[in-house]
């Protein structure tokens, strides 16, 4: 037999090329290239065709002030975190993909929202390509989802697939997962590129023809990206991340793309022996519970897209060798070698020859630059073995000029440590509410600073 010929898809964008390449001639993305059979004339005219078909309804031209425009009618799943994550529920002919790293929970979140949909009146398909009905039926009774009427297709074919959401036309379908399902248009193997891209296509268009809400969950490579072209996150509304640990017992769910919602809103979740739980106050959870103060111990507060979050950012200071080491989990590495330039310049606390380690409590990641007055007070607690008085937060940025730049949305972190009974905050003096409300901040000393030297100055006081 003659042997197939074989060319190297671009993960990124899906370009092809003849032989292996270190950069995608494309889209100079290294490292992409990943090698696969090579399509047919035929095949390719008619994938190509397909993929560049309009993914929405057609209709005629308009002039944009003629077009009315009303507000999307959500579904609440009946997982109120996972609404939030959404942007309130379902959205009719929405595309929602979902990815994190294998047994995080994604698959029994979406059984258990399925479940809470049909129990609503809706009509709900769950599409498995990993599993049995046999194995969803037993997981389902482990959940304690009892006598469920949720329909279970296990199928990998597209074509069977898009003709069960054609007959059975349910208000929500599930697809796990997109890397399992294949094209008989294509002859590469489930999983590839051209599959993925291919069959995510055909499912983005018959949601948006039917109005069925479909859910792709993705696997995820060992970087955490999600498998398969970039063009993917592209071509669906939503696209969702599960965080977490698989050895806690909490998880996160990140929206990093929604067309419908808020970027950056996160729902928390607890695995239990009966699923996943939201969690109604997640600042519990990134809060050691101490006793006593202790030294190198700091709250702050960070926003997750509209959610004020108390975190525990937490410093050791420890003598170090010739080369001091500078480590920190959760947090920006680099920003904190800036911040110890800063501290020495300006506040003249010296770490040179110590080795300074920086750590967010509960495996959250900070990527904002709230942190960072947070971060020097802990760094200076742990440094001078002095704990910060019970009670104390503090949040702002800081600038290469010592000064302390304010934070987005600052009241409503006041308001969040208020109502969990902190007593202490030191924050920008911009973020200070002009009208001080004492029912709202109630038992709250508010410290406003511009500058480092001064917060160092305001803690030693305390």
């Amino acid at each position: 037999m003659a042997k197939d010929k074989t060319v190297y898809t671009c993960t990124e964008c899906g370009g092809v090329s003849p032989k292996w390449l270190g950069k995608c001639p494309s889209c100079a993305a290294w490292n992409t290239l990943i090698e696969s059979v090579a399509e047919s004339a035929a095949s390719n005219k008619n994938r190509y065709t397909s993929q560049f078909q309009s993914l929405a309804k057609t209709a005629e031209v308009a002039v944009l002030a003629d077009i009315e425009a009303t507000d999307v009618q959500r579904t609440p799943t009946g997982q109120d975190e996972l609404d939030r994550v959404l942007g309130g529920g379902m959205v009719e002919g929405a595309v929602v993909l979902i990815g994190g790293d294998p047994g995080i929970g994604k698959s029994t979140l979406l059984l258990q929202a399925l479940d809470s949909l049909q129990r609503s009146g809706q009509s709900t398909l769950y599409v498995t390509g990993e599993e049995s009905g046999a194995q969803v039926a037993l997981r389902s009774r482990r959940l304690g989802l009892d006598a469920s009427q949720v329909k279970v297709l296990a199928e990998i074919q597209l074509d069977k697939i898009l003709s069960t959401i054609d007959a059975v036309q349910p208000d929500v379908a599930v697809i796990d997962s997109i890397q399992t399902v294949y094209s008989d248009q294509l002859s590469s193997a489930p999983g590839s590129v051209a599959q993925v891209r291919e069959c995510a296509a055909h499912l983005t268009r018959c949601a948006k023809s039917s109005g069925t809400a479909i859910v792709l969950v993705g696997h995820v490579t060992k970087e955490g990206a999600l498998a398969g072209p970039r063009v993917l996150e592209h071509m669906v509304d939503t696209v969702l991340y599960f965080e977490g640990d698989t050895h806690s017992s909490f998880r996160l769910v990140r929206a990093i793309k929604n067309r419908f919602g808020a970027v950056n809103e996160i729902g928390v979740f607890a695995m239990t022996e009966k699923g996943l739980k939201g969690v109604s106050n997640p600042s519990a959870i990134f809060l050691s519970q101490h006793t006593e103060p202790v030294p190198g111990s700091c709250v702050m507060v960070t926003l997750e897209g509209t959610r004020p979050l108390l975190v525990e950012i937490q410093a050791l200071v420890d003598s170090g060798g010739p080369s001091p080491r500078r480590l920190s989990v959760g947090l920006d590495r680099d920003r904190l070698a800036m911040l110890l330039a800063v501290l020495h310049r300006h506040a003249g606390v010296a770490c040179m020859d110590q080795d300074v380690f920086v750590n967010a409590v509960g495996g959250v990641r900070i990527s904002e630059p709230a942190a960072d007055l947070a971060v020097l007070l802990a760094i200076t607690s742990s440094l001078r073995g002095k704990p910060l008085p019970k009670g104390f937060f503090a949040f702002g940025e800081v600038g290469l000029a010592g000064e302390v730049r304010p934070a987005p949305r600052g009241q409503e972190r006041l308001k969040e440590a208020a109502k969990l009974g902190f007593s202490v905050a030191v924050v920008p003096r911009a973020n200070v509410p002009k009208k001080f409300n004492a029912k709202e901040f109630e038992g709250l000393t508010i410290h406003a600073v511009e500058r480092v030297e001064e917060a160092m100055q305001v803690v030693r006081a305390l």
